[in-house]
């Protein structure tokens, strides 16, 4: 995994949103005690704030697209941590512009690898291969 603080950032925004999907608290409240502490400094905790904020407000329409994209799959046979990756990395691709798609997706992948299973990052990137082919515009790798 990659030391940047970004890295960083897409590290704890993926822990945020994981107890937010298991757990029963305040989405915020969670993500505040997760990155209280992380010395990210002000542009990744910014990144990660809009990251963590972005993902929740865009994750029906992720799920959407990971549905048409995961053929023979139901959203609910995914692993938990593999969706929120994939919804992280699609809506970081939307919305964050000035990160290449290229370090988007090898983010994405290394996240896979660390915190899911050992086929989850081959999953990942065979999902993310084909959104960036069918979804985002004028896509350079």
């Amino acid at each position: 995994m990659g030391t940047s603080k970004r890295s960083q950032a897409r590290d704890l925004v993926l822990q945020g949103l994981y107890a937010t999907e298991i757990g029963e608290t305040e989405e915020s409240d969670v993500f505040e005690d997760i990155i209280e502490g992380a010395e990210l400094g002000d542009n990744a905790l910014e990144f990660a704030h809009n990251l963590f904020d972005q993902v929740r407000q865009e994750r029906a329409w992720a799920d959407k697209i990971i549905s048409e994209l995961a053929h023979n799959w139901k959203l609910e046979r995914i692993a938990i941590i593999d969706q929120i990756v994939l919804r992280m990395a699609m809506t970081e691709m939307k919305v964050v512009l000035d990160t290449p798609i290229k370090v988007v997706l090898n983010e994405a992948i290394e996240l896979a690898k660390r915190y899911s299973t050992a086929e989850s990052s081959r999953f990942v990137n065979g999902i993310l291969d084909s959104f960036v082919k069918n979804h985002v515009e004028g896509a350079k790798k």
